[in-house]
């Protein structure tokens, strides 16, 4: 019998110790128009996503993948920036058994797992050019679970939680757990992409590429909003304060520099 075909009903020799993680990047872009406004936007996102609001957000995520917090080390950097990790482990908490479905995963009523050496993560990092304008956040977020329940869970709420223009996600199941019989089973959920994991109202929003190693069990997707409206990406002034040959310039500066970290690289300027 198939590993899929008998997902919900394979016996484990011992403690499912296959190890799955969620890392990705979210960044968030802008233009910035003056020295002042750059600095305003460097402020208002180091107040938006200080140490206590993504602590709240980590704790949320630990709620959706059924993780009991162990210990909580957070920290606000000067000029800016912030840090949180958390160790997490799983408790049983009612219910017999866990679906491993690729389906979207919103807040779960309950989930039974156990979690051992696993952790949530989130670093961030904004910068602002000195000279074009464009200022950026970048958040680094890993959440790495050792059992049977997977960190996709967390994904759409992740990319909810932040100002996400562009999301870089990257999910790996690495060991193996063995079953009753002594085979070895080095993924124990079906999953072809990590769009299986989105809502659909995510999918509708993005466009997605993806780089997948299936036979590692190795997925990589690239998200980056469809609509751009540019009213959406000047920080601290709107569209009307500026000339069409003004607007026609930002807007390609902005698009610029999506398209560059959307691709992973230097491209060629207009």
């Amino acid at each position: 019998m198939s590993l899929k075909s008998s997902m919900k009903k394979l016996r484990l020799e011992g403690f499912n110790n296959l190890t799955k993680t969620l890392s990705f990047n979210i960044y968030d872009i802008c233009y910035a128009n003056t020295p002042s406004q750059r600095s305003d936007y460097i402020e208002y996102i180091d107040d938006a996503y200080n140490a206590e609001r993504l602590t709240q957000i980590l704790e949320d995520v630990c709620n959706i993948i059924g993780a009991n917090i162990l210990n909580i080390a957070h920290q606000d950097y000067d000029p800016q920036g912030a840090s949180v990790t958390m160790l997490i482990a799983e408790e049983p908490v009612g219910v017999p058994e866990l679906s491993n479905s690729p389906e979207p995963g919103p807040l779960p009523d309950a989930v039974v797992a156990h979690l051992d050496k696993s952790h949530v993560t989130v670093h961030t990092y904004p910068e602002s050019h000195p000279h074009n304008g464009i200022s950026t956040f970048r958040a680094d977020i890993d959440v790495s679970t050792c059992g049977r329940i997977s960190p996709l869970k967390a994904l759409n709420y992740l990319i909810h939680s932040f100002e996400s223009d562009i999301v870089i996600a990257d999910y790996r199941v690495r060991g193996f757990t063995r079953d009753v019989r002594g085979k070895k089973h080095y993924i124990d959920h079906k999953i072809n992409s990590i769009q299986n994991f989105l809502s659909k109202d995510t999918r509708e929003r993005y466009q997605m590429i993806d780089v997948n190693v299936h036979q590692e069990n190795i997925f990589h997707t690239k998200m980056r909003l469809r609509e751009f409206v540019l009213d959406n990406y000047l920080f601290g002034a709107g569209e009307e304060e500026f000339t069409p040959a003004q607007r026609r310039k930002i807007g390609a500066q902005v698009e610029h520099e999506m398209l560059e970290i959307f691709s992973g690289s230097n491209m060629p300027r207009r």
